[in-house]
């Protein structure tokens, strides 16, 4: 008698589409769309501001492009430098970004640096545009990580509960040693749930309490990276850069984590100590 399968959440068959010439990759659609949902959800906190939206739009194109870089090379040089450098590794897979492979890190990180930059051209608080675009930064993340489903790609742990993954056996991401029928944690999932729900606090807390500038920015840190070390600590088994016997993303989540408290607290004590409140500045207004 045959035994039965227990329920599991299937892997696509296909990652990409071919129109003539163009391939088109899902992972790649799921990462524009996610762009495209934060930048709508921006605009509007943005505009509800008082601020202009072509200010945003230049700011955004910056970061965006910054970010797309900071993203592959934080995947390239801190997740899996020998997969691009170490034997046999061919060094121009760096730049088959649509193959899968950024770290949202290193988007935030080089993003950040080039939205400061911009911010201070036009005479604008960092602040002020961190705060508009923390929610929709969540928002983007739920949905790019879509596309490690369609990849095949970062998994958790082998599991028999009854919402495991499927992973094709003949996938290269498949771990080997293991049954060809093993199920595994849909890391995906629970991250884009998390960040759902992110989006809804964040917005929830930037209308019922009486944030300073900047802080809902650093709720953003620290919510998302209390999500990401428990994902990387308890679930995560891809390919990762090991530092003192641990993932180097559990150490980059604690750091995100510890450095949102940090500046929670200075921006709290920096606006009691004579900085305009939120109400105060009219910048700064809530929608």
């Amino acid at each position: 008698m045959t035994a039965v399968r227990p329920a599991a959440i299937p892997s696509p068959h296909v990652s990409s589409i071919h129109l003539g010439f163009l391939t088109i990759h899902f992972y790649a659609l799921c990462i524009l769309a996610g762009m495209a949902l934060a930048m709508w959800l921006t605009l509007r906190r943005w505009r509800r501001r008082g601020q202009d939206p072509d200010v945003l739009w230049d700011i955004v194109f910056w970061a965006v492009v910054s970010g797309i870089v900071g993203a592959r090379a934080y995947h390239v040089l801190v997740t899996d430098p020998q997969g691009y450098f170490g034997p046999g590794a061919d060094p121009l897979d760096v730049l088959r970004i649509w193959e899968g492979g950024i770290g949202i890190m290193g988007a935030v990180l080089f993003g950040a640096g080039a939205a400061w930059l911009v911010s201070r051209r036009h005479g604008l608080s960092l602040t002020v545009f961190a705060d508009a675009v923390a929610p929709g930064l969540l928002l983007a993340q739920a949905v790019g990580r879509w596309g490690n489903w369609f990849n095949q790609e970062l998994f958790g742990r082998p599991t028999t509960l009854p919402w495991g993954l499927e992973i094709s056996p003949t996938s290269p991401t498949f771990p080997p040693g293991l049954p060809p029928d093993t199920l595994f944690h849909p890391t995906f999932l629970y991250e884009s749930l998390w960040d759902l729900l992110g989006v809804a606090l964040l917005l929830l807390a930037d209308h019922r309490l009486r944030l300073r500038a900047g802080q809902l920015f650093t709720l953003y840190m620290v919510f998302y990276g209390a999500g990401r070390f428990l994902i990387e600590v308890f679930l995560r088994v891809d390919p990762a850069l090991m530092v003192l016997g641990v993932r180097v993303h559990v150490w980059t989540s604690l750091a995100i984590v510890l450095g949102g408290a940090v500046l929670f607290i200075l921006l709290g004590r920096r606006s009691l100590a004579g900085a305009p409140a939120p109400d105060d500045d009219p910048a700064a207004a809530r929608p």
